[in-house]
């Protein structure tokens, strides 16, 4: 699945982007840096991709790593965005976790081609951008660690390493982006509902099903 097919519930993907030869531009180089990696993928190859001249993508984009941070901040927002969402809502801790953990996955499922590059190239950015992104990303890292924290605190959950765990739990989904496939057996919904009930069983819930475990 290329990104132009991915879906988010955007009508057009990356359609923050603008104006549109900046977008076509931005969708050709995540294509091409999740098939050939950041490295080995060139201007002219981003440019060929989005039908354009290589002179092209430097009226949008100073240079190659430039579109990458655009890439990867964008990525990041909405990764975080996601997790904040469902911390913040509404029910127990474990409710939290697991719709935390679901659409997480999710996200990382329906748009695996984009998860790839925006999770896996952060040694590409050059220093200022990677101190920009790896904020982004201890953010993420806060939001699950409150809620573990704060279904510790509630007795819903056994964990005696919150910070560990919750490096477990992030690593999990991210992973999926790696491995996910549409051809596969499973639906972007299936995984995050199978690894919703994995991370429960992590911290040590049920679910907060009658007779939950109380301290």
């Amino acid at each position: 699945m290329s990104t132009a097919q991915e879906s988010d519930g955007d009508s057009t993907p990356w359609d923050e982007v603008t104006p549109e030869a900046a977008r076509r531009l931005l969708v050709a180089a995540v294509d091409a840096f999740a098939e050939r990696g950041y490295h080995a993928t060139t201007t002219r190859d981003i440019a060929g991709r989005a039908g354009m001249s290589p002179a092209a993508l430097y009226i949008h984009y100073r240079t190659k790593e430039e579109l990458l941070h655009r890439i990867s901040r964008i990525g990041h927002d909405r990764a975080l965005l996601v997790l904040e969402t469902a911390a913040d809502g509404d029910g127990t801790a474990a409710e939290r976790l697991s719709a935390a953990v679901r659409s997480f996955v999710r996200w990382h499922a329906e748009r695996h081609t984009t998860a790839r590059v925006v999770q896996y190239e952060l040694d590409a950015l050059g220093e200022e951008h990677r101190a920009e992104i790896v904020a982004l990303r201890r953010r993420s890292d806060a939001v699950i660690r409150r809620i573990i924290g704060e279904g510790v605190a509630a007795g819903e959950f056994d964990v005696q390493d919150v910070p560990g765990t919750t490096l477990a739990v992030l690593s999990l989904c991210i992973d999926v982006a790696r491995w996910f496939n549409t051809r596969g057996s499973r639906t972007p919904d299936e995984v995050g509902d199978l690894y919703a009930g994995l991370v429960l069983r992590m911290v040590g819930s049920d679910g907060g099903r009658p007779g939950a475990r109380q301290k």
